[in-house]
């Protein structure tokens, strides 16, 4: 091609272009605008412009279980040294795959004390303040643990809210008197439905604690409007271990029938309160102390604290089971002779209420 050609040919490109260009311009400027927005009639104001539609995000229930259990010798002795593969748990009487285990040694603590002050203890309320402190004395860790103190006679009242400061719960300990009937259950039932449920986390996301209610009580109750299935029923939804430490002196035989050789042997009879404190302990996998007099208190007390620091926890997940309410027994097995394992009797699938009593 020639040089005139060329220049012929891109003369005429650019001709081309430039007609294509004014075409699609004279398009553009021909296209009809959109309707400009209709004018809100006089007095009304305008819609105001609808938020974007956000699908609802899917929520899925999980019904994880998880027990914390302690495992002890014939002499009472804690063992701490068991592996996962050492236990099996089965829950309503079929075995489960343990997804998670692990040795729980030093948890923070939330604490509630339960004060009897009715007017049936009245001679053994000095002993039972005696009790109460001696029991925070050797269990609370300043900055790490707190506990809260709950009195109950006619009903049950919070004195002092949680608190790692033994002073304050010293002090308000011995402020108190005794008189009036006795609420024992309501207080159970109120102490985990309202402190316990909303017990203040330890510093840090997401770390765990052990609610703990100690009841210090002869065990009878006269005017509770819960029943004692109910208040057990509260502790167990709201995953609260109940250690009971009996104040009656019912079933001690007096010094002089008591013999060099059965001396060991005084504790020969339990009463309604205390098969009360018994049970309410045993279901929920505390333990219940029957001492008879302030001075065999310290070893009771040195136990607890062991044992809140000395347990086992694991995690299984029920095959097939929805979220049903329901009441489930646990079963944990040890596959060492001898052993014997304290964990609750059992769990409620679903997750805790929130009535008041």
């Amino acid at each position: 091609m020639s040089l005139s050609r060329a220049i012929s040919a891109a003369v005429l490109l650019g001709a081309l272009g430039l007609a294509s260009s004014a075409g699609l311009s004279s398009a553009a400027q021909q296209s009809p605008a959109p309707p400009p927005a209709a004018a809100p009639a006089s007095g009304q104001q305008p819609a105001p412009p609808q938020p974007p539609i956000i699908a609802p995000p899917i929520r899925t229930t999980t019904n994880l279980v998880d027990v914390q259990f302690a495992v002890v010798n014939k002499s009472q002795k804690f063992v701490t040294d068991l592996q996962k593969e050492n236990f099996r748990v089965l829950d309503d009487g079929a075995a489960q795959a343990i997804t998670a285990f692990s040795r729980q040694t030093d948890l923070p603590l939330r604490i509630g004390l339960l004060l009897d002050t009715s007017n049936s203890i009245r001679e053994r309320l000095g002993f039972e303040q005696d009790a109460a402190f001696d029991f925070l004395f050797n269990v609370i860790h300043r900055g790490r643990d707190q506990a809260f103190l709950m009195t109950f006679d006619d009903q049950p009242e919070v004195i002092q809210g949680y608190t790692d400061n033994l002073d304050t719960l010293r002090d308000a300990i011995q402020r108190q008197r005794a008189g009036g009937g006795t609420a024992l259950y309501d207080a159970i039932y109120q102490a985990c439905a309202t402190q316990m449920m909303h017990a203040p986390p330890p510093p840090g996301h997401g770390q765990e604690f052990r609610r703990i209610l100690v009841v210090i009580s002869d065990g009878d109750d006269n005017l509770s409007q819960k029943s004692r299935s109910e208040a057990l029923e509260m502790a167990q939804r709201v995953g609260v271990v109940i250690y009971t430490i009996s104040t009656s002196i019912q079933w001690i035989k007096p010094d002089d029938e008591v013999s060099t050789s059965d001396s060991a042997e005084r504790k020969f009879y339990k009463g309604p309160g205390d098969m009360v404190l018994q049970h309410l302990a045993d279901d929920t996998g505390g333990r219940a102390f029957f001492p008879s007099k302030v001075d065999d208190l310290n070893q009771s007390f040195l136990d607890i604290g062991d044992e809140l620091r000395s347990q086992y926890s694991l995690a299984y997940a029920p095959l097939g089971r929805l979220v049903d309410g329901k009441f489930h027994t646990i079963k944990i097995e040890v596959d060492q002779k001898d052993l014997i394992v304290r964990s609750r009797a059992g769990y409620y699938a679903a997750p805790p209420t929130f009535a008041e009593p």
